[in-house]
């Protein structure tokens, strides 16, 4: 109770953290906030996507967009966060000293994971609010639709954290935290169906992609957001969500082995 009781103080804390630094707030909050933006004004004038030949049936860019911007968020909020927020406390001693203090391990782990769930819940709002108020998407009305986006997200985001503490673990010093962490990932979202259509993409760009589990979150993202006749246009021509979150699973499995046998809290009770 008292790991649980200092954990859920440091969510407090992790979070009033968080917010307090600008380029993170940017890059991992707003970042596809903005770029959903951009695209449903820089896109619109292309008209509906998915429309048919009498131009009936369609979805206007907004709503296409989105799926992606939220799986986007999930990874940001996730992996990029917490891999570039953890590698720069190791760098400047900052889990050094907290292991000459009594907080449990655990606790540490509850403020981390707290302050992912707290901001991206926040974030996934802002950006149902601005689809619907801002560019008039339709959300779904069916109980379905908003399950399967529930689990997808949770599973997701979960699944982000873990593998952000995880590649923690990559860059040799907290200077070299972004440089090392960040670009894989802007590249990750180019192949994953994120900014382009997935099937857009050369089959070898596809198979890489399908190995990583950004392109999962989307595609499971697309199946609560799209209207279903969307299904035809994924590998396989439908949405294939067990397969998403047997991916996701494996991907959950993978990032705690790696944080277990690479975190050290440089403490007994590692």
């Amino acid at each position: 109770m008292r790991a649980l009781r200092l954990g859920a103080s440091r969510i407090v804390y992790e979070t009033r953290v968080y917010f307090r630094a600008g380029d993170t707030v940017f890059f991992t909050f707003l970042f596809p906030v903005v770029l959903l933006s951009i695209f449903s004004v820089a896109f619109g004038s292309l008209g509906e996507v998915g429309a048919r030949p009498d131009g009936t049936g369609g979805i206007s860019q907004a709503a296409y967009y989105l799926p992606g911007m939220v799986a986007a968020g999930i990874l940001l909020s996730g992996v990029q966060n917490l891999g570039v927020d953890i590698a720069m406390e190791r760098g400047d001693g900052t889990l050094k000293r907290l292991a000459g203090t009594p907080l449990p391990v655990l606790s540490y782990f509850i403020g981390k994971l707290g302050q992912v769930f707290v901001t991206s819940a926040a974030q996934v709002a802002l950006l149902l609010l601005l689809a619907q108020l801002a560019f008039g998407v339709d959300l779904p009305t069916d109980p379905g639709s908003w399950l399967t986006f529930a689990w997808v997200y949770l599973l997701g985001i979960v699944t982000a954290a873990v593998l952000g503490i995880a590649i923690s673990r990559l860059p040799r010093s907290g200077k070299s935290a972004t440089a090392v962490i960040i670009p894989p990932l802007i590249v990750l979202q180019f192949i994953s169906g994120v900014f382009l259509s997935f099937t857009m993409l050369p089959g070898w760009l596809q198979a890489i992609a399908s190995v990583f589990p950004l392109k999962w979150i989307a595609q499971g993202m697309r199946a609560a957001l799209l209207p279903e006749y969307f299904a035809t246009a994924e590998p396989g021509g439908e949405w294939n969500l067990p397969l998403v979150a047997i991916v996701l699973g494996l991907w959950l499995v993978v990032g705690l082995v790696v944080c277990k046998v690479t975190f050290r809290w440089i403490r007994k009770d590692t």
